[in-house]
Formats: C-alpha cells, sequence, structure tokens
C-alpha cells in the first residue's frame, strides 16, 4: 500500500487534520510546523488523495500563471495561447505578476493555494528551494522559461541560445562588423543565454572583437536610452542587435530621431517576434518565437497532469525562427 496522510501525521508527530491544512495551503499552522510536513511528506514522497488532479479534495477547473510581468506584447501573446488552451480543457485562468521581486512571486503563489488545479511558472526566482517552499506537496506545475539545475518539473523554455547565434551570423552575413548587444533585467536568464550566445558568434567570426554591451530593461524607454548611446558613439556601432523586440523599437526610435537611418547607418533587431515588430517602419529584423504556441504547449502538459497523467520531468526547448526583415536587410543599404 502507499503512504497515508496518517503516516505522514505519525512521522511528522502532528495530527491528520494539521498535516491536510498544511497540504492544501489552508493555514492554521505555524511555520515550522509546515515545513516539517512538507519535508516529511516530500520524504516519504507522499501524494495527497486526489492531489495529483487538484490542490484540494475537489477540483476548481482554475489553473494559476504567474509571470515576472504582465506589461508587453510578450506577455499578452502567451497569455493568449495559455488561455486559448485552457478553454478547450474547460480551464479558466487566473494570473498573478510577480515584477521580478521573490517576495512578491512568494506571495503571489501562496495566494493561489486552493483556488488552482495547476500552476504555470514563469519567474526568475524560481529555483527549487523556492519551489519547495511555496508550492503544494503534489500541486501539478510545469515551469515557462524557468530553468532549474536539477529537472523536478516538466519546463519548457525558448532556444534563447539558438535564436541569438542566428540573429548574429545574418548580421554578420549582410557585412556589418560592429555590432553591439543591448541587454535585458540584470540576473535574467534568457538575457545571460541570449547574451552569451552573441559573444561566442562573435568570437568565431571575429576573433578580437571586443563585444559593445549596453544596459537594458526589456522596454522601450531602456531600449531608447540604450540608442541614443549607440547614436553618439565613436566610431559608432553599424549594428545592434536588442535582447527583446521592446527594447528594439525604442532603439529605433532614439537613431531616427538623432537623424540616422535604419539600417543604412545602423541596423537594428531584435528578439521574440512580436506582432508590432512586423508593423514598424522598417519592420524589424528578430529571431521569432512562437510565443502563444509556447503558452499553449504548457497549458497542455499541465492539463495532462491535472487529468492524472504521470508528469514527465523534462526539460522541452521551443526553437527560435530567424525572421529577416528591413531594418537589418544588406540590399535596403546604400553602399
Amino acid at each position: 500500500m502507499g503512504v497515508t496522510i496518517k503516516d505522514v501525521a505519525r512521522e511528522a508527530k502532528v495530527s491528520v487534520a494539521s498535516v491536510s491544512r498544511a497540504l492544501n495551503g489552508h493555514g492554521g499552522v505555524t511555520a515550522e510546523t509546515l515545513e516539517r510536513i512538507r519535508e516529511v511528506a516530500a520524504r516519504l514522497r507522499y501524494i495527497p488523495h486526489g492531489a495529483a488532479r487538484s490542490l484540494i479534495t475537489r477540483r476548481t477547473h482554475t489553473i494559476g500563471a504567474l509571470l515576472p510581468d504582465l506589461y508587453g506584447e510578450f506577455f499578452s501573446e502567451l497569455i493568449r495561447g495559455i488561455d486559448l488552451a485552457a478553454r478547450v480543457h474547460g480551464l479558466q485562468l487566473l494570473v498573478s505578476s510577480s515584477h521580478d521581486g521573490a517576495a512578491e512571486a512568494a506571495t503571489a503563489l501562496r495566494a493561489m493555494q486552493g483556488r488552482v488545479d495547476g500552476l504555470l511558472v514563469m519567474s526568475p526566482h524560481a529555483d527549487a528551494d523556492f519551489l519547495r517552499q511555496n508550492l503544494p506537496v503534489g500541486l501539478p506545475t510545469v515551469l515557462m522559461n524557468t530553468v532549474l539545475e536539477r529537472d523536478d518539473y516538466p519546463a519548457l523554455s525558448v532556444d534563447n541560445a539558438g535564436g541569438a547565434r542566428l540573429v548574429v551570423q545574418h548580421l554578420l552575413g549582410e557585412g556589418y562588423r560592429r555590432i553591439a548587444f543591448i541587454q535585458g533585467p540584470v540576473g535574467n536568464h534568457d538575457v545571460a543565454e541570449r547574451e552569451q550566445a552573441y559573444r561566442e558568434a562573435l568570437a568565431e567570426r571575429m576573433p578580437g572583437v571586443q563585444p559593445i554591451v549596453l544596459p537594458g530593461e526589456f522596454d522601450e524607454a531602456s531600449g531608447y536610452r540604450a540608442g541614443q548611446r549607440l547614436a553618439a558613439m565613436s566610431p559608432r556601432p553599424d549594428a545592434v542587435f536588442a535582447a527583446n523586440d521592446m527594447m528594439a523599437i525604442g532603439c529605433m526610435a532614439a537613431i531616427r530621431e538623432a537623424g540616422l537611418r535604419i539600417p543604412e547607418d545602423i541596423a537594428v533587431a531584435g528578439f521574440d517576434d512580436v506582432p508590432m515588430a512586423r508593423y514598424v517602419s522598417p519592420a524589424l529584423t528578430t529571431a521569432g518565437v512562437r510565443i502563444a504556441e509556447l503558452g499553449k504547449a504548457a497549458l497542455e502538459q499541465l492539463a495532462g497532469q491535472i487529468e492524472g497523467e504521470a508528469a514527465s520531468a523534462l526539460h522541452v526547448r521551443i526553437p527560435a525562427e530567424l525572421m529577416v526583415r528591413a531594418s537589418t536587410t544588406r540590399a535596403s543599404r546604400n553602399d
């Protein structure tokens, strides 16, 4: 026979009711007791009756999504993909944002306990310890663009390195040689992978050339500031690769305001392929990610867990595709 709630209660030296409250997120136990119960439950590999299908003994038909932010086209597309797939499974969507704060992320996860049948988590703070402390044992969970050292949870993420390499190789192939890079938020895993690929691609094709790296925050304003700095440099870079499209679009505005032409004076490329990318002028070259499909694929994995399918703790990389447009094409330059 499997481990029962009575086994956990006996090992943790608490009542069955305390174990139930602790694992179902209902509160009523001290932090020390909660930690002890979770440790015992994890060690005994206890799964509460019905917890492989939901957080509590009855289904809520609701899933939660924790995202680092809700602003911008990337997140609107991601939510759209999650929501469309959720409706197919008869699930409603509850969304919260951590704004890149660990305390806010923890609060959001705890607030969803008992209200959702499963969770989608995209957070730079979601390491193994953070998830163990803030997720109930047995709650179906899928990570998005959140990579752990161990495959404790199913995870889907964008192939950041592959996409960034495609962009840099395209720029080099078009004849650009002084290629700058605009970072995103400090400590962001996606940014780190994209920047590393940028540096490696430059080093492979142009050994000894020093990378040109500027700070950014994944928003148009930081891209605009980076564009101002680029336009004032001497010698000036002839191309810039921004770690996401919104920064690239902000950068383009600053370059034009400085009286420079795109791509004749400075070529611009981004990452994500948000819907706006194809409608700015000139249209933006970018590493295209099927953002809505990423959300849909994550939801499908989560729905399978909720319906009782065994969770496959695998890390799936979603490939990026180079979308070449007028902001970088050599044919647009008057050379």
